[in-house]
């Protein structure tokens, strides 16, 4: 393990077995932290994820759960607490980006994107607030994105959900506040992640300034600053990391 500005601090990471969540995960362990690694459906990933952050010398265990349901956000918060005694730091990294014509969005497409990336947020995070208090308080951090702000077709449901994430991280840093937690958003531009399916077809209209794409762990880095103690004075922010493509 490399620095330590996050030693004795407990971490869980939704969606967290692959891409910017697996950074995520592995850099707040490399600063020191115990990491809860979670994702709904793929075991073997997230486990695999734990074990390399305990081969580096880290903490870490893995958790499967729905976070789009109350029983899954509060098993996944317990397991937190019941194996390292203590919760500080909340990522809502969960997310799903299907692509589908509006037309053809039906509500039961609607409910299981939104259930996932914004009610999944609401929910870890209500489930967490108790023991981020308990701990004298600490950091929670909503992954946003880039078409949030830019639009694009064929994504009104994954669109609406992660501008909600902006609008529940102003909300619940008021909240918050005065119980020592803070909350705020990191928002990723194009990020060279492995895909399960097609490249979106909205990233071929972004050029960054910077000539390439972000890594995950560039990614992983800003949400590790937001987790640590230089960041105490930021929060209900949106922090944008996208090579230039949008200056909000």
């Amino acid at each position: 393990m490399s620095g330590g500005d996050l030693q004795g601090r407990v971490a869980i990471v939704t969606g967290s077995a692959r891409n910017i969540g697996r950074a995520i995960a592995r850099t707040l362990a490399d600063a020191g932290a115990a990491v809860v690694v979670n994702a709904k459906s793929s075991g073997a990933e997230a486990e695999a994820v734990s074990q390399e952050i305990r081969d580096g010398g880290g903490k870490a265990a893995a958790q499967l759960a729905d976070v789009g349901t109350p029983e899954g956000a509060a098993a996944l918060v317990a397991t937190a607490v019941d194996r390292f005694g203590r919760l500080d730091i909340l990522v809502n990294n969960a997310a799903v980006r299907r692509e589908i014509d509006f037309a053809q969005l039906d509500y039961r497409e609607w409910r299981d994107i939104i259930g996932t990336i914004l009610d999944g947020a609401y929910l870890c995070a209500h489930a967490s607030f108790p023991h981020l208090v308990a701990a004298g308080g600490g950091s929670i951090v909503n992954i946003g994105g880039l078409s949030s702000y830019t639009g694009a077709a064929r994504r009104a449901h994954v669109i609406a959900a992660k501008a909600g994430l902006v609008g529940l991280t102003r909300a619940l840093a008021h909240d918050l506040a005065p119980h020592g937690i803070t909350v705020n958003c990191v928002a990723p531009g194009l990020i060279d992640t492995a895909r399960r399916g097609p490249e979106p077809s909205h990233h071929a209209k972004h050029a960054t300034l910077v000539g390439r794409r972000g890594t995950p762990e560039e990614i992983a880095a800003v949400v590790r600053f937001l987790c640590g103690p230089d960041a105490r004075y930021i929060t209900g922010q949106t922090l944008h990391a996208n090579g230039g493509v949008f200056m909000g």
